[in-house]
């Protein structure tokens, strides 16, 4: 497993493979996948964090139902740019994932993505057009980052 740039990534992307897209949170992994033109994220769960081998495990088996060959993980800069401790925690769970690689059985690829506002945008969104409750919004905003944030990794490799 190896972290890579977006670009590198959609060169050695196995073809036929797919991404999943990650909003890493200290609770939850939102979880998008795409398709495997990598043209389309669509939304597809939210995993409840508990112990990494565990939470791992789950992640390894939604990869080979989807026949992804790689993940995009939101980053979450600071307004600035910066980096700050949420970056860092980023980084290590990716290394976490370099660490884990047996329990794919493959040698996924990880590029990172800017994620600043994804979360706040869905919110926003859902707040804005739909009737959901705090805590039916809550069950599905991760899920509905990582989508924005595949997308945008999705489009940002189209472009080249």
């Amino acid at each position: 497993m190896t972290i890579v740039t977006l670009k590198e990534l959609r060169a050695s992307l196995p073809k036929g493979k797919r991404l999943i897209g990650i909003d890493h949170g200290a609770k939850t992994w939102g979880l998008a996948v795409c398709n495997p033109d990598l043209t389309i994220a669509t939304p597809l769960k939210t995993i409840e964090r508990s112990k990494f081998s565990l939470d791992v495990k789950i992640l390894a088996a939604i990869c080979r139902e989807y026949g992804v060959g790689g993940f995009v993980i939101g980053l979450p800069l600071n307004m600035d740019g910066s980096e700050g401790p949420r970056v860092d925690s980023v980084r290590h769970f990716a290394e976490n994932l370099l660490q884990a690689r047996e329990v794919f059985g493959f040698e996924p690829l990880i590029a990172f993505f800017d994620e600043r506002l994804s979360t706040s945008a869905v919110d926003d969104f859902l707040n804005e057009h739909t009737k959901l409750s705090r805590q039916k919004r809550d069950a599905v905003i991760d899920k509905l980052a990582a989508q924005v944030i595949l997308q945008g990794a999705l489009e940002k490799m189209a472009k080249g």
